[in-house]
């Protein structure tokens, strides 16, 4: 081969990794979006399982304990806090009670959170976390009897 059709096709390399390149990076940067929208949707559903298994064996008085000790640990997902978390005491028709006697279930849920995806070329709107429900049957709500072992209900 000639030193000037070596000089022709100099440029050739460039633009092939260009088009190879880009399209390697986008499903590269593609992978890895996905796999940190699943941590996010693991850590959310293990957060509503936790405050709700936390709810079911704590006071209903110390809602507040258990949302940060929901949230202790997960830390690690921006944005996420206990007032994220919203625990409901529901009776036998499911309805929302404050009535101890009538609490038969415990429901929580991630409220007012938002995932943004960053993946530039896709104009997505936030993902809503609202759909993120976990619901047990109310355990001992922190009544024990005098000498009887007792749940740590703080987040600390």
């Amino acid at each position: 081969m000639s030193s000037k059709a070596k000089f022709r096709q100099a440029g050739l390399v460039t633009v092939e990794f260009a088009l190879i390149g880009s399209v390697f990076f986008l499903v590269l940067f593609a992978i890895i979006e996905m796999g940190r929208f699943l941590f996010t949707w693991n850590v959310l559903d293990e957060v509503t399982r936790r405050a709700a298994r936390l709810a079911a064996v704590c006071p209903m008085d110390q809602v507040d304990n258990v949302r940060q000790a929901a949230v202790f640990n997960s830390s690690i997902l921006s944005g996420l806090t206990p007032e994220n978390v919203n625990i409901q005491y529901l009776d036998q028709a499911f309805t929302p009670t404050d009535t101890l006697e009538q609490v038969l279930y415990v429901q929580t849920n991630i409220q007012d959170f938002q995932y943004q995806l960053l993946i530039p070329l896709l104009p997505l709107e936030p993902f809503d976390a609202s759909s993120f429900t976990t619901t047990l049957p109310s355990e001992s709500l922190g009544i024990t009897p005098a000498g009887a072992w007792t749940v740590q209900c703080t987040g600390a």
